[in-house]
């Protein structure tokens, strides 16, 4: 059987998905969720024409020509606005953030005066509207002011609550199974020391990797390879209380490799096995139901690596994510490589920043797929097309950064 594309099986895994629901949330707890809905400013910000600068508030015409003499007539601060209108001849003494008051149209600022007394004089000439922020500058009420399928940052949150939204509609977090198979497996620091005994390490990769991308985890523990208890352990993942259920381990066609037949046996259509990539070519992907399975390789590097490509976007996508990814950044390679075979390679490589904004992308020697130590000392994944030539220090490549 031929090998699926990369871009093939990312469209598979990725279609027709939609965001799972929506639910309010605190502003303050919004930070990383994605916004159900567009957000529309609730006032205008700023709601009046403010002062910008500490100084005075005067008419414009009246200080066209300098020095001008005025006469202050009160006093503007932030959050005590000043009550009544500047006339000609006057001004009013005013301080960052206060309402500019009705007359007034520029704000001489502190520096370019001199006050005696009730009198200031203007030692600067001071433009019409300087040092005046417009009302509505920022936005204005009914305005649009984040799009649906933003995935929100601090910033975000910071414009969110400007605009006067204690809560935000957000889509619910996809909640994730996650599972891993193989007699040879223990948790970290339970095993006996013999030799035939590894560590489990995948699932706490996979677990941080989907926390990260805004899923609810649950780890369902270890399973030996019985094709029973898999069976049983799927069985429960299916149920209902998942909406993705994710597996490492007895992918590929061995004997011992008993993940493939327990979720056809358990009823999941998979429309997705055997990738042309490197690390990672014994994927799966299926669903049944509304429930979606996820299968990845057992070793660490291959299912960390296929991770990062297929179930980082999934679990974007189930968000309503308008850019689930995965995205690629422009880099040049620091070193030459050699030509790539028929399958897309994501490479373990060092990145390196230069003064002119430049990256430059080293692969490591070894590429081991179950070396994690390269993948822990790694700042990306370097991409090399199916056939691609031999590449040449300082030709252009992709790379994907390890933003963790």
């Amino acid at each position: 059987m031929a090998l699926m594309s990369v871009e093939e099986a990312i469209g598979l895994v990725t279609a027709e998905v939609s965001a799972l629901g929506t639910e309010d949330v605190p502003v303050a707890a919004a930070a990383g969720r994605v916004l159900a809905r567009d957000l529309l400013a609730r006032r205008t910000q700023p709601p009046a024409d403010m002062s910008a600068m500490d100084g005075y508030a005067v008419r414009g015409a009246d200080i066209a020509e300098t020095p001008a003499r005025l006469a202050v007539i009160g006093e503007s601060a932030a959050g005590r606005p000043f009550a009544g209108p500047v006339g000609l001849g006057e001004a009013v003494r005013i301080f960052t953030g206060a309402v500019v008051p009705e007359g007034a149209d520029t704000v001489v600022i502190q520096e370019n005066t001199a006050r005696d007394g009730a009198i200031v004089t203007t030692t600067a000439p001071t433009a019409t509207l300087r040092n005046v922020r417009l009302k509505g500058c920022d936005f204005t009420a009914g305005t649009p002011g984040l799009v649906a399928g933003r995935r929100l940052t601090g910033r975000d949150i910071m414009l969110a609550a400007a605009m006067d939204h204690p809560t935000l509609p957000v889509a619910r977090r996809p909640r994730v199974a996650l599972m891993q198979t193989g007699d040879e497996l223990v948790l970290p620091g339970q095993g006996t020391g013999k030799d035939s005994e590894i560590v489990v390490s995948n699932a706490f990769g996979l677990a941080a990797l989907a926390r990260r991308a805004g899923a609810e985890v649950t780890d369902l523990g270890l399973i030996g390879d019985d094709l029973a208890a898999i069976r049983a352990r799927v069985a429960h993942a299916l149920s209902g209380a998942f909406d993705l259920v994710v597996s490492s381990g007895g992918a590929s066609v061995g004997d011992h490799d008993l993940m493939g037949p327990a979720l056809r046996a358990e009823g999941v259509d998979l429309s997705v096995h055997k990738i042309a990539l490197r690390p990672g070519k014994p994927l799966m992907f299926g669903s049944r139901g509304g429930v979606r399975v996820l299968g990845l390789p057992g070793n660490p590097v291959s299912s960390h690596v296929c991770a990062m490509v297929f179930l980082v976007p999934l679990v974007r996508a189930l968000q309503g994510d308008a850019a689930p990814g995965p995205l690629a950044a422009p880099a040049r390679l620091a070193v030459d490589v050699p030509a790539n075979d028929a399958r897309r390679d994501f490479m373990r490589a060092r990145l390196e920043r230069h003064a002119d904004g430049s990256a430059r992308v080293t692969p490591f020697a070894s590429q081991d797929s179950a070396m994690l130590s390269v993948l822990a000392a790694a700042d990306c994944l370097l991409i090399r097309p199916p056939f691609a030539p031999a590449g040449k220090a300082g030709d252009p490549c992709e790379i994907i950064p390890f933003d963790d």
